[in-house]
């Protein structure tokens, strides 16, 4: 539950305290079914909350559909999935132009992507044409064919998966399209006790029943002005010049091949922002930066390949470079 503190930069608006109401109600929806994940439920409301999207990994079973799929029933929006698929066509995404033999004149049909929030399973099952479209959109929230532009409506939300173990027939993701997206999670297998308590819940629920439960707890109206209460939380100059250090010492740092584009020094920004306000707080702490750093950094960057052959983990890295920066008083 939001909480309200008492010094002038900290101190939560009407409509920030609203928010974090709003946010406390998604996380109950959503807990009704999912056991565990709660990183990734987290991270995924601060990317709604940040106008970003999410890519989404891990081994098939592990919930990553059925949580996107609740965090849209969460929203009193439009919710489309598209199965990637070798064969898959950029018009089969965007929508093409069509023939009417009634009025004898071409009009466009719209695709599958013209929704609030769009779920692409196995995102790189696509060739890259496909992937290469979809990018477009997430980027510019626009489709452009044959010389005419089609604007989606707000929100727009984008959570892809891709399974990290079945690598045959999948086209991987450039980094430059690795870095239209906020944040990469990644959903792991559950304790010993948060899979005998989703054991006890669905003993006699085969059939998903409690996905039924999940009610709209807020509009794409309310989300789209969440997003602007997430912009006012105060953040510090010197907190800036952190994120900043931060990612300047991935772009000089003999263990990585690719630093952090100028992107990711914004997605940890608005992420640290929305983490704060998740919290209840109207202002920005070292430690909401750090816990951003990861999510937003871990598909930007690549080992140097010295690093990648003595074995090294990403996450080692990211997490000695942080340690070398100071934090600010």
């Amino acid at each position: 539950m939001p909480s309200k503190e008492s010094s002038p930069e900290s101190q939560l608006s009407a409509e920030a305290y609203e928010t974090g109401l709003a946010i406390d109600k998604i996380r109950k929806e959503i807990e009704k079914v999912i056991v565990g994940q709660v990183e990734i439920i987290n991270f995924m409301i601060a990317a709604l909350l940040t106008d970003g999207h999410v890519l989404l990994e891990g081994v098939p079973g592990v919930a990553k559909t059925l949580i996107s799929k609740l965090l849209a029933k969460c929203i009193a929006v439009d919710f489309t999935r598209i199965q990637f698929t070798p064969d898959l066509m950029p018009t089969d995404i965007i929508g093409t132009t069509v023939f009417d033999m009634k009025r004898s004149e071409f009009h466009y049909k719209k695709g599958p992507i013209f929704s609030n929030v769009v779920l692409i399973d196995e995102i790189n099952r696509a060739p890259a044409k496909t992937q290469a479209a979809l990018m477009e959109v997430m980027e510019e929230k626009q489709v452009s064919v044959d010389g005419h532009t089609y604007k989606l409506d707000p929100p727009f939300f984008v959570v892809a998966t891709q399974n990290p173990v079945e690598q045959e027939g999948t086209y991987k993701l450039p980094e430059a399209q690795l870095d239209r997206f906020i944040f990469k999670l990644v959903a792991t297998y559950p304790s010993l006790e948060e899979e005998e308590i989703m054991l006890r819940r669905f003993k006699s629920d085969f059939y998903g029943n409690r996905e039924d439960q999940i009610n709209p707890v807020l509009s794409g109206a309310d989300l789209l002005k969440f997003r602007k209460v997430v912009e006012q939380i105060f953040i510090k100059d010197e907190l800036i010049t952190y994120i900043a250090q931060i990612v300047d010492r991935t772009r000089n740092n003999s263990d990585l091949y690719l630093g952090a584009s100028p992107r990711a020094s914004l997605g940890i920004l608005k992420a640290s922002k929305a983490l704060a306000l998740m919290n209840g707080r109207g202002f920005v702490t070292p430690d909401d930066i750090k816990k951003a750093v990861f999510p937003v950094l871990n598909h930007r960057l690549i080992l140097s390949y010295e690093r990648e052959i003595e074995g090294i983990e990403l996450k080692e890295v990211i997490e000695s470079l942080i340690r070398k920066v100071e934090v600010p008083k």
